[in-house]
């Protein structure tokens, strides 16, 4: 389980100068956000560009550290304690990153490696995960060359080959075709279930529909704060919706439908 507490991060930027003086301006990412990701789950980060769910990501992933609040994996404090919390997630921020000379498995191999697996039990995670993900065929071949789709396949094994109890995956679906994101769609299925190890994901995106077809919970982040939580049915009863309504609709009501309010408290 991940639990997000009333985080919140700022970043300072450098705008343009004028007058001989550098300006200064402070953007503030993420909010006092908080939210549970379970077990044996699938968690929907939902939001317009911007919103910030991949600094929220970055910070559960130790990649940044909060200002404020606090983010544990399975009770383990990943600001104060980095090293056992990583060691309990699997982070997909995108397929870069393969060796294009290395074959599939030997990717994934060199990364259990990493982790601290040895070498014949990560081989045999490699053929566990190749059979779970469904890339057995490509599991000996270069990636150079890999499609799109199958280049993610790669690195969500690759992600996954220390088996971690917790998923991180941010907008994994961008630049696949309808085939390879139905394909990854049943992956994470398959790793909510028990037979795949009842794990926890989180799942972020600004496609509604991903979420509406593949998350059971759903956490709604606009301007840096969650502005609804829950399930699909919740989040259409928050935005107005019936429930058997537009979810479109509701989201865009949390995301924007306060947004001359907002601003309106914010200047006051």
């Amino acid at each position: 389980m991940i639990e997000i507490e009333r985080v919140a991060k700022r970043f300072v930027q450098a705008g343009k100068a004028r007058f001989g003086k550098r300006t200064v301006q402070v953007v503030e990412a993420v909010r006092d956000a908080s939210f549970q990701a379970e077990d044996a789950c699938i968690t929907g980060l939902l939001g317009p560009n911007g919103a910030g769910k991949t600094t929220t990501l970055r910070m559960t992933a130790g990649l940044i550290t909060p200002d404020a609040g606090s983010i544990r994996v399975d009770g383990i404090d990943v600001a104060s304690d980095p090293l056992p919390a990583l060691k309990r997630m699997g982070i997909l921020s995108d397929a870069k990153g393969l060796y294009p000379r290395l074959t599939a498995r030997e990717n994934i191999v060199y990364y259990g490696r990493l982790h601290g697996m040895e070498r014949d039990a990560a081989h045999d995670r490699a053929d566990i995960l190749a059979r779970t993900l469904e890339m057995t065929s490509l599991l000996d071949r270069r990636t150079d060359g890999f499609s799109t789709g199958e280049k993610m396949k790669v690195a969500l094994a690759r992600a996954l080959v220390h088996d971690p109890a917790n998923i991180i995956l941010d907008e994994p679906t961008n630049g696949l075709d309808v085939l390879a994101t139905r394909s990854l769609r049943d992956a994470l299925r398959v790793l909510r279930s028990p037979e795949g190890g009842s794990k926890c994901l989180i799942f972020s995106t600004h496609i509604m529909q991903e979420v509406e077809k593949l998350c059971d919970c759903v956490v709604v982040i606009a301007r840096g704060r969650v502005v609804g939580n829950g399930t699909v049915p919740h989040i259409l009863e928050l935005g107005g919706q019936p429930p058997d309504g537009d979810f479109e609709e509701a989201f865009v009501k949390l995301a924007f439908g306060d947004e001359d309010q907002l601003h309106g408290k914010e200047a006051a």
